[in-house]
């Protein structure tokens, strides 16, 4: 063939179509939704989850509330324990002057027996007022030893009693409601018969 014939033939210009020349692209994987029932399940947890929450907040908020009533009421209660433990000694007095009155000086005296009246009049008055803030005295003459409202200075030999038993008090004792203010100083009967077959701890 000639170099004439060569140029001669036609040249091929039709458009070349891209998309067809392009090599496919791998198509693009959709995220998995996840099914209706682990998507229920998972919500019900969640509710649940709040729910409990809910109740451990109420219960710690009425744990609080119950707590700071309680204070308050304490507060209420107690708060004269300190002056009465300081009155105390002005009931111990009052009773100190009537022991020291001597047998038959009231009948003998008659300025001594107003004088006993009016110490009298004034201790029960105390008393009253004590009774109204919930201050009470022991109960220690004849009692059985208690370490929680007594306090043992000493024993003293007594046949005719149950050992333990108070036989002498040497100072009142007193209760603040169901606070124990000031124990009652007593002695205590021994050598007499054992109640309940055990030791009497007189430690306390």
């Amino acid at each position: 063939m000639t170099q004439d014939q060569t140029s001669e033939q036609p040249v091929d210009t039709s458009p070349v179509d891209v998309a067809e020349a392009a090599p496919a692209e791998a198509p693009v994987a959709e995220a998995a939704e996840p099914a209706p029932t682990d998507r229920i399940a998972e919500l019900e947890a969640q509710v649940a989850k709040l729910k409990n929450d809910v109740l451990y907040a109420r219960a710690d908020t009425e744990n609080v509330r119950r707590r700071l009533e309680q204070q308050a009421e304490d507060r209420g209660k107690y708060a004269v324990s300190t002056l009465a433990k300081d009155v105390l000694s002005v009931a111990d007095n009052l009773r100190r002057a009537l022991d020291a009155v001597p047998a038959g000086a009231r009948e003998a005296d008659e300025a001594v027996n107003s004088l006993t009246v009016g110490v009298e009049m004034t201790e029960r008055e105390l008393i009253a007022t004590f009774e109204r803030y919930g201050i009470r005295r022991v109960p220690a003459m004849g009692e059985r030893f208690d370490p929680n409202l007594h306090q043992a200075m000493m024993e003293i030999e007594d046949a005719t009693k149950l050992e333990g038993t108070v036989v002498v008090e040497m100072q009142s004792g007193y209760t603040l409601h169901d606070r124990l203010l000031r124990p009652a100083l007593v002695g205590i009967a021994k050598g007499g018969p054992k109640s309940g077959g055990g030791n009497l701890d007189t430690s306390a």
